[in-house]
């Protein structure tokens, strides 16, 4: 595994760990206000991240195997098939969510900060597999995917991660 690859990977841990080391500087609790502002920027982050750093460059790899009108095919499937992959763990795996104290999943026993962490495993995991899945085309020198595509979407999720943090 090359040095790229580490550091593309530690870019979205870092942007997470800077965004909860912030709870340090608090005194307060954050203005209810500024938290949905903070939480919609992070969701037009990766709104923007996947549709320029994953959708449109698997559309554009699929032209040369499906030609330019069914192109679409292999990212509107990966697409579904992985709203489908998130369902299932948003039913299996026992979570909670921030301001709730009714949860999610599965039945379990297990402690609210427990399932807190559930959740935000479970939200990881598609950030995690997108980084992961264009580092890994980067390495095996898949045709249009560059260093800086992949690191691109590293900070791309990174920024998101801070407000999350």
């Amino acid at each position: 595994m090359s040095v790229e690859i580490i550091q593309g990977l530690l870019i979205p841990f870092l942007g997470t760990s800077l965004g909860a080391a912030c709870v340090f500087f608090m005194k307060e609790q954050l203005n209810p206000l500024v938290q949905r502002g903070l939480l919609g920027f992070a969701a037009g982050i990766m709104v923007a991240a996947s549709v320029w750093s994953l959708l449109i460059p698997s559309m554009e790899q699929a032209v040369d195997s499906w030609g330019d009108v069914l192109s679409c095919i292999p990212a509107v499937t990966g697409f579904w098939a992985g709203i489908l992959f998130l369902l299932l763990l948003d039913y299996l795996i026992p979570h909670q969510h921030l301001n709730s104290d009714e949860s999610e999943g599965m039945k379990c026993k297990a402690a609210k900060s427990t399932m807190m962490v559930l959740a935000v495993v479970l939200h990881n995991i598609p950030e995690g597999m997108a980084v992961g899945v264009l580092y890994a085309s980067w390495y095996n020198g898949a045709a249009d995917i560059t260093l800086g595509a992949a690191i691109a979407l590293s900070v791309g999720i990174a920024i998101q991660n801070f407000p999350e943090g």
